[in-house]
């Protein structure tokens, strides 16, 4: 089944083929646990399911040294 989500880093409409069924979305859409819907998609696949975020907007946006920029310490608060 052709997914069709908008990365909310690029703004840009990517398509992933995944290998599920209607069924399996609609489980997920009405609250099941997406990891039991989709046992054997990539944590990668799930997460484009749910949010939109394409595997390579990963690696540009949320790599290790960004995500060390967004940590909060004591002195934040």
């Amino acid at each position: 089944m052709k997914i069709t989500r908008i990365d909310p880093f690029t703004q840009k409409e990517n398509t992933m083929e995944l290998d599920i069924t209607q069924a399996q979305l609609d489980r997920w859409q009405k609250g099941e646990l997406i990891q039991n819907a989709f046992p054997y998609l990539t944590a990668d696949e799930r997460e484009f399911i749910k949010t939109g975020i394409a595997p390579d907007s990963w690696d540009v946006y949320l790599n290790e040294e960004s995500t060390e920029e967004l940590e909060l310490t004591e002195e934040d608060f």
